[in-house]
């Protein structure tokens, strides 16, 4: 890699950094989880360790937080409030300790006394006090110069105002954090991200009455400058605080040695669900100031103290309830309720058991204490339980024999393939009985691969549901607006769109119409296969009478598990009748032939974008039946890009660099009617 292409990958990794500060500080909106900008931080700070080259006044070596916000009066911070460097493992810390010693000139045998309180993950803030009254509070911003949010900041209850005791100092600069507890972030979990991203927005709100609302703490841990202070280490100044009247960390502890630090961090790290805060991590600095001072600073971080922080894809919680969700299927899918917890910046509260058998492998119960993972966007799920903290009268969780729901028998089917029974316990009922069963499927009749219907979510459904205006999918055509006008959250304008959405959805694929039913193993391709084997709606109809289903054994791709899903499907009585009422409400298109020579032959294709007048599920279809082939990949063996409203940059720029045929939809369908 040239010098060049070094600096070009630097600056873009410090322009993100940018955008990202920038949305987090003056936006409200973190745009990454935290360990990802933790990671991309220190991808930056390698860089520039690396190649001496490298150096940007952007750097987060060289700034810490953000510029103050444009709606607060600014402020300089007499001491700087710094950031701390990072440590991810024992090496580090080990690392971190031979630099004191070498620093100090001291021996392997020199002792070193640390401060390990865990770091809330909360907003920093400073108060200034004079004559033991509080004068002015100031966010952190870029660390030399912060936001005047006295009055906001004067609103939080553990913040005192006035200070009675006699050997408080003449001036002092307080330090600490500004923090949300998670059971209030519960009640706020729909405006913010998560706790911190809660606490930040609700400080740097314009109207301090605004601020009142929220439930902000705060938790003393430093000093900037003082004036007349009279304790000599960490320990003593927490003690001091808590005697002035400031709340503190009740889990600080000294601790000598990193190997003693590292049996700390885990047990704190255990105790993480039990807590009602969240902490990423626990701040060990050298308790004794005079060393402190000897050490100083490196950059924009002290030399005296470090950050440990927390895996970011896991934490510890306790399992409060398990509920059981029930799918379009029947599937009975366990869901631990969990005291909410903060796994890379994301608050989690539910984590998915699976399914019985994991329960019982696992033996997971409720009031369980239990490691959580979370990688990506997959659902969070339990890994481990700790047994040294379980409930001695705690008992077995019994899956339930019937549904939750209907009442039904739980049924384990055996699967055919496997020659086992199913992991997934189910509900029998096949038809709409299952009030639980007969939401989802209404949820997947209106989905954007069945019917499509825009603006029809799954609040929609369950609140339409509700109110009893829909029960079957056919109720759908035929909803009373007036009592959906005025209902809450509705109005003419809504209710005119819904009513739009419904009725230009009223023309359906026979394919997509198969798949909009719902039926277990009926995925879009198997309905494609049946719909191209049937042609008709009508032949459908005609089959299920006479209950002929074998004959789509023949089919490449069908099998006797999905013949028995359509035979129990349609032995249901509420199912026929269904199929039967949406055959007389919709305009069911036959399917159509793909033309083995069609004018798109062995030509690939891929979308971007929102298009007009079709979804993307059509326009596929579309291309397919031209002899079109679907790729989900910009590569040399793409063809063309077909673009919508708003397409992904990153495609477009791709396509371009590869000189790939890019085509609007107009371009598109000119091309398939000039070669058709």
């Amino acid at each position: 890699m040239s010098q060049e292409d070094i600096k070009k990958s630097y600056l873009e990794k410090i322009k993100t950094i940018i955008r990202l500060n920038k949305n987090y500080y003056d936006n409200n909106n973190p745009l990454i989880s935290d360990s990802e900008y933790d990671n991309l931080k220190e991808e930056i700070l390698s860089l520039e360790k690396k190649y001496t080259f490298l150096d940007n006044k952007n750097s987060p070596s060289k700034i810490v937080g953000f510029r103050p916000s444009k709606n607060f009066k600014k402020a300089n911070h007499k001491v700087p409030m710094l950031s701390l460097s990072n440590a991810f493992s024992e090496e580090d810390l080990v690392n971190f300790e031979k630099k004191i010693t070498n620093y100090l000139n001291e021996d392997k045998n020199f002792k070193i006394e640390y401060s390990a309180e865990p770091k809330i993950d909360g907003i920093s803030a400073s108060l200034i006090y004079k004559n033991k009254k509080l004068i002015t509070g100031l966010s952190r911003g870029d660390g030399q110069v912060g936001e005047d949010i006295t009055a906001n900041l004067k609103t939080i209850e553990d913040i005192p105002q006035i200070i009675f005791s006699k050997d408080f100092p003449d001036e002092i600069d307080i330090r600490g954090e500004v923090f949300i507890n998670n059971k209030d972030f519960k009640k706020l979990a729909s405006k913010f991200a998560n706790p911190r991203n809660a606490a930040s927005g609700s400080l740097r709100q314009k109207n301090p009455e605004d601020t009142k609302k929220i439930p902000l703490r705060f938790i003393a841990y430093t000093f900037g400058y003082e004036k007349g202070l009279k304790v000599f280490n960490q320990n003593d100044f927490l003690k001091k605080l808590s005697e002035w009247g400031f709340k503190t960390n009740y889990l600080n502890k000294i601790i000598h040695g990193t190997k003693n630090l590292m049996q700390n961090y885990h047990q704190i790290e255990k105790k993480r669900g039990d807590l009602d805060f969240d902490i990423d991590g626990i701040v060990y600095k050298i308790n004794d100031f005079k060393i402190q001072k000897r050490l100083g600073f490196v950059a924009n971080a002290p030399r005296w103290a470090i950050a440990h922080k927390f895996s970011a894809n896991s934490g510890i919680s306790k399992i409060l309830d398990i509920d059981i969700q029930i799918g379009r299927t029947g599937a009975l899918t366990p869901v631990a309720k969990i005291n909410p917890v903060n796994i890379g910046g994301v608050v989690v509260s539910n984590a998915t058991l699976h399914n019985e058998d994991e329960i019982n492998r696992k033996d997971i119960r409720i009031g369980d204490t239990v490691e959580i993972e979370r990688a990506g966007d997959v659902i969070p799920h339990i890994v481990s339980v700790d047994l040294k903290k379980r409930d001695k009268k705690s008992l077995k969780f019994l899956f339930p024999l019937n549904c939750p729901s209907c009442g039904s028998k739980t049924i384990k089917e055996f699967n055919l393939i496997t020659k086992k029974k199913d992991a997934i316990r189910r509900c029998s009922s096949e038809g709409f009985e299952c009030e639980k069963v007969s939401i989802e499927k209404i949820k997947h009749f209106v989905s954007k691969e069945a019917l499509n219907i825009d603006g029809f979510g799954k609040k929609i459904v369950e609140n339409l549901w509700n109110k009893n205006l829909i029960k079957l999918p056919q109720d759908i055509f035929n909803l009373n607006y007036k009592k959906i006008e005025n209902m809450d959250g509705w109005g003419k304008q809504s209710v005119s769109n819904l009513k739009y959405s419904i009725d230009s959805r009223k023309n359906i694929s026979f394919e997509r119409f198969i798949y909009a039913l719902g039926i277990r193993h009926i995925g879009l391709e198997n309905a494609k296969l049946i719909s191209k084997n049937l042609k008709s709606s009508k032949n459908l109809y005609n089959l299920m009478k006479s209950n002929k289903f074998d004959e789509l054994l023949n089919l490449d791709g069908i099998g006797e598990t999905q013949i028995n899903s359509i035979k129990n499907f349609f032995f249901n009585k509420t199912n026929q009748k269904v199929l039967k009422e949406l055959m007389d409400i919709l305009s069911i298109k036959n399917s159509i032939e793909t033309k083995k020579n069609g004018p798109l032959k062995n030509k690939t294709f891929m979308l971007t974008g929102k298009l007009q007048g079709m979804s993307r599920a059509e326009a596929k279809s579309i291309i397919e039946q031209n002899s079109g082939f679907i790729i989900s990949n910009v590569t040399k063996k793409l063809d063309y890009l077909i673009t919508g409203d708003k397409p992904t940059k990153r495609k477009v720029d791709t396509a371009k660099d590869m000189n790939i045929k890019i085509l609007s939809q107009n371009d598109w369908l000119k091309m398939l009617n000039k070669t058709g």
